[in-house]
């Protein structure tokens, strides 16, 4: 004789929803204070602050010789601009800068690669690094003079070096964080050596690699201007550093902090038009930085 269980019946029961409360909108702000939640310009007011204190600070030392004015050095920069030799300087370092950083970019990126794919490259990376990474890039200048002589090639020499170091650095302590799940993807899919590196380990380390590429940026202009400071000529032709040289030799000092200026706008604007449209577009659209 077989036992049939019934299934439980349960009760129904019906419940009443209330209507959803309709969230109150956001009390809409002042106009000044919506507009100072921007970061430009919070950064324009402080910089307008700090050209009154600079201008404030001049007049009240009086001496045009030691400090110029905020507005000499405008009209020393503007003048700069408008007579074509400021913008010519800028050229001549820009050009030599950009081929020493594409070159020490190239030396980065091999190194690297082969650290992250041998053993011996590994160790080659750490050593290498350990050596030359804590040497300032003008330091070599003394050699660079012997070795390439007074014109273009010593200036590529020392721009390379201030960029590899901490290029290799960041490129190699990114990949060295890349989860070991990424790693053993890439491998089950057939890459290795290179191509693991370039499909696998590049893209997963890029906020390292960007980092560096910064830092490698600030290093190569600090030290081209630096450079331009002690010879500075190529081919005949000085730029932006040895622009500085001269007219501080020459005792026109506005020139000389207008030449500096050209060296903070230049740095603005590679900061503010590449690197951080280029984060925008890689890393914080993907969700791998803040």
């Amino acid at each position: 004789m077989s036992l049939v269980l019934d299934p439980p019946i349960l009760q129904e029961r019906e419940y009443t929803v209330a209507p959803p409360t309709l969230r109150a909108a956001d009390p809409v702000l002042p106009l000044a204070r919506r507009a100072w939640q921007q970061s430009w310009l919070r950064k324009t007011v402080i910089l307008i602050l700090l050209a009154i204190l600079w201008e404030a600070v001049a007049r009240w030392q009086a001496n045009d010789l030691l400090l110029p004015s905020f507005l000499q050095t405008a009209r020393a920069f503007i003048d700069g601009v408008v007579s074509g030799e400021l913008p010519a300087r800028v050229r001549i370092s820009l050009a030599v800068l950009l081929q020493g950083y594409v070159a020490g970019i190239a030396a980065a990126f091999a190194l690297t690669a082969l650290a992250a794919s041998t053993r011996i490259g590994r160790d080659l990376l750490e050593t290498l690094t350990a050596m030359f990474n804590p040497l300032p890039a003008i330091a070599l200048l003394p050699l660079a003079l012997l070795w390439f002589g007074l014109g273009r090639g010593s200036l590529l020499f020392v721009i390379v070096h201030a960029v590899l170091w901490p290029l290799a650095l960041g490129a190699y302590a990114g990949f060295q964080s890349v989860p070991d799940t990424l790693r053993m993807a890439g491998r089950n899919y057939g890459l290795s050596g290179l191509r693991l590196v370039l499909h696998i380990l590049v893209p997963a380390a890029l906020p390292s690699i960007l980092s560096g590429l910064k830092i490698g940026w600030a290093f190569a202009w600090r030290t081209l201007i630096a450079a331009e400071l002690v010879f500075g000529t190529t081919g005949g032709q000085g730029g932006l550093g040895w622009y500085i040289f001269q007219n501080r030799n020459e005792l026109y000092t506005d020139k000389v902090f207008a030449g500096l200026a050209a060296v903070i706008v230049i740095g603005l604007l590679v900061e503010n038009v590449v690197f951080r449209p280029l984060e925008t577009l890689t890393v914080r659209r993907w969700g791998m930085q803040r």
